[in-house]
């Protein structure tokens, strides 16, 4: 699988952020208070349930800004899968600053296999078509770079990143702007040639109005399956098709057998859930 590499500067902020949240004022007033300044320890992060991983270089950078002395060994790569009890990583070093990165390296990582894990779900239930599950916008505030990577760690595929990504024409923006034509124009009118242009559509006359004038992918959007595959056999091939709106592991098969080329949910990102890992100090 050939994953992304995440921006480093973005781990680096997000994961400072989250230990000064952590750590306030006083720091691990526990570990200071109850283990030794010079005791060492080493710990063993395992998957109390199966998964898929993703954000093993954000729980690293957890431990290695609380104390670059800890060692962390990968035990496996993202994108693996793996099953309850399998071992992901191993650190060792300084006991107090171990167990004081310990919870901001499991949120990360617990939240982004979850999510890897989703995705893997949704990709096995159309592995037998041509689509490919997409997320959305619908991420965690200031964490979406983390989400959608963990996205592709579970084998999916990524929406836009942000709004300059490219020009995506809603319902709302089609509203505002008077109809199909008049915002395909104007979005024409505005862009640079590099910029793709994506427009949503709810019904088969809306439709056709984008296949006059123009697009280069056409979002069909809370459409049964039966009018999903006259759309595609409308378009027969002439604009990337995505389906939308409400899509869940009960319905992504039937959607992607109607020869849609992709199909995004949000629920990829906003309502995976956290796969449980623990963390737990290895006795010799």
């Amino acid at each position: 699988m050939s994953l992304p590499v995440l921006n480093p500067l973005l781990i680096d902020d997000a994961v400072r952020a989250a230990l000064a949240e952590d750590f306030g004022r006083a720091g691990d007033i526990t570990s200071q208070a109850t283990i030794p300044a010079s005791a060492q320890a080493k710990a063993i992060i395992a998957a109390r349930k199966p998964g898929v991983l993703a954000g093993l270089d954000v729980a690293r950078k957890a431990f290695a800004l609380v104390d670059p002395q800890l060692s962390f060994k990968a035990l496996a790569a993202d994108g693996d899968s793996f099953v309850a009890g399998t071992q992901l990583a191993t650190i060792e070093g300084p006991a107090r600053a171990l167990l004081s990165a310990e919870r901001v390296a499991l949120n990360f990582l617990g939240r982004m296999c979850g999510i890897a894990s989703l995705t893997a779900l949704y990709a096995a239930e159309i592995a037998h078509t041509k689509a490919r599950i997409c997320c959305t916008r619908k991420t965690t505030p200031g964490l979406r770079a983390f989400e959608k990577y963990a996205v592709r760690c579970g084998g999916g595929m990524n929406h836009r990143f942000g709004l300059d990504d490219a020009v995506l024409i809603k319902d709302n923006h089609i509203a505002v702007a008077g109809g199909v034509r008049p915002a395909l124009r104007s979005a024409k009118a505005f862009v640079g040639h590099l910029v793709k242009i994506e427009i949503e559509v709810d019904t088969l006359d809306q439709l056709r109005e984008v296949l006059s004038e123009g697009a280069d992918v056409v979002l069909l959007d809370n459409m049964s399956p039966s009018l999903l595959r006259e759309a595609v056999a409308l378009i027969d091939g002439r604009l990337k098709t995505e389906a939308s709106g409400g899509i869940s592991l009960e319905t992504v098969r039937a959607v992607a057998e109607t020869g849609v080329d992709l199909i995004s949910s949000g629920a990829l990102t906003h309502s995976a859930p956290v796969l449980d890992l623990g963390l737990d100090i290895a006795i010799s």
